[in-house]
C-alpha cells in the first residue's frame, strides 16, 4: 500500500479528509520537495497543489496524486471539497500554526478539525522506516562516521571551535551530504557542560574533552551522532565519567527492542548514572526517533510511554555535564528490531586521546 493510499485508509470515520500543508509531511506522501503547496487527500482522490515554481517538476515526479497548478488554493480547495462531498477535514495539529488555522476557517466551506487525531496517524506513519528510507539514514551515516576520522587529525590545543565546527560541516557537504541534518554542536573544556553549546572563538587547551554532536543529512533524511574525545592527559574523574556515560549508553543500547515502553529504555541509562552520583547531571532524555526531521517521535524519555516498534530510528545518548568544568555524551542510532536493535552508527566509542 502507497503512503497516500495507506493515509486515505486510515482517516477516522468522522474524516472525510486530510489537507497537508507542511513540507515535510508533503515530501513523505508525495516524495515530492517544494517550499509551498497543498495536498488533499479523500477516501476516492488525492490532489497535489502547486504553484508555478514546481507545477511542471512535480508532475513528472508524482505518481500517487494529481497535481494541478495552485492559482486561488482557497477557490480550489472549496471546489474540490463539494465535488468530493467533503464536510469534515483533519488538520496536522503540530505543524499548522493558530494564525494560519484561523485564517483557513475564514476562507474554507468545511469544518476544520483541528484535534490531534490526523497529526498521531501521520506521526505513526512516518514512525516506521522503509528500506529505501533506511538506505538514505545509513548513507547519512555513513558520511557522519567519515566525518569522524577526519577530524581526529584536527583536533588539537590551539585550535577554535568555530574553525572545526566549519572544517567539520564542509566536509560533511564535501564528501556526499545533501545538507547538513542540524547545526553542528562542538564545545570544548567547559562548554561541554552545555548540551547545546553554541561553537565560538574558545580554543582547545590540553586536558580538554572535545565534544562534537553533528549529522550528515542525505536526500532529506537525517543522522545524528555524538562522539567526546580527550585532548591530551585528562583527570581520573574526566575518565571516570566518560567510562560511566559509555556503560550507560551500552546497556540501554542491550535495552532496545520492540514492544517495551520508550520511558523503560530511558530508565536503564538513568538509573546507571543517578546511581553512581550524578543525579540531576543528565537532564535531557536519552534519545528521540530520527528520519525525514532529526527530532521525530517516538522519544526514549522519561515522559514518553510510547511502545517501541520494528523498524523505527531511533538515537541513544546519554550525558553527564558538570557546570562549569567539562561534559561527556556518547550518541548512536539504532534501528528497533523484533528482539533487540541494529546499531547504525559505526565509530569508535571507547575513550579516544589525542
Amino acid at each position: 500500500m502507497d503512503r497516500i493510499k495507506r493515509l486515505a485508509h486510515d482517516l477516522p470515520e468522522d474524516m472525510d479528509a486530510a489537507l497537508i500543508t507542511s513540507e515535510v509531511n508533503r515530501r513523505y506522501y508525495t516524495g515530492f520537495v517544494s517550499s509551498a503547496g497543498a495536498l488533499l487527500v479523500t477516501r476516492e482522490k488525492a490532489v497535489l497543489l502547486l504553484d508555478s515554481r514546481y507545477v511542471e517538476a512535480g508532475g513528472k515526479k508524482v505518481t500517487d496524486a494529481e497535481v494541478v497548478l495552485m492559482t486561488d488554493m482557497a477557490r480550489q480547495l472549496n471546489e474540490l471539497f463539494e465535488e468530493y462531498k467533503v464536510k469534515t477535514v483533519g488538520i496536522e495539529s503540530g505543524y499548522m500554526t493558530v494564525d494560519s488555522l484561523y485564517s483557513l476557517r475564514k476562507v474554507l466551506n468545511v469544518q476544520m478539525l483541528d484535534d490531534p487525531r490526523l497529526n498521531s496517524i501521520i506521526l505513526k506513519h512516518r514512525c516506521v522506516k522503509s528500506e529505501e528510507e533506511m538506505a538514505e539514514i545509513r548513507a547519512a551515516q555513513a558520511i557522519t562516521d567519515k566525518t569522524f576520522i577526519h577530524m581526529l587529525d584536527l583536533i588539537k590545543p590551539g585550535v577554535s571551535e568555530k574553525d572545526l565546527q566549519l572544517e567539520l560541516d564542509y566536509y560533511m557537504l564535501r564528501n556526499g551530504a545533501t545538507g547538513l541534518a542540524f547545526e553542528t554542536i562542538l564545545a570544548a573544556g567547559a562548554n561541554g557542560s552545555m548540551p547545546h553549546a553554541v561553537p565560538g572563538d574558545n580554543v582547545i587547551k590540553e586536558g580538554d574533552f572535545v565534544t562534537m554532536d553533528f549529522g550528515a543529512a542525505h536526500n532529506g533524511y537525517c543522522s545524528d551522532m555524538t562522539r567526546t574525545v580527550a585532548v591530551g592527559k585528562i583527570t581520573e574523574e574526566q575518565e571516570k565519567v566518560y567510562n560511566l556515560v559509555l556503560d550507560a549508553q551500552l546497556a540501554a543500547i542491550d535495552a532496545v527492542r520492540a514492544g517495551v515502553p520508550c520511558n523503560s529504555i530511558d530508565k536503564v541509562a538513568r538509573d546507571m548514572i543517578y546511581g553512581a552520583g550524578y543525579e540531576g547531571r543528565f537532564g535531557h532524555g536519552l534519545g528521540h526517533s530520527l528520519g525525514l526531521e532529526i527530532h521525530e517521535n517516538p522519544r526514549f524519555s522519561m515522559l514518553c510511554s510510547d511502545i517501541t516498534e520494528v523498524g523505527t530510528v531511533m538515537s541513544v545518548e546519554p550525558g553527564i555535564y558538570l557546570d562549569g568544568r567539562f561534559g561527556v555524551r556518547i550518541e548512536d542510532i539504532v534501528m528497533i528490531t523484533e528482539n533487540g536493535c541494529e546499531v547504525i552508527t559505526k565509530s569508535e566509542k571507547k575513550l579516544i586521546t589525542l
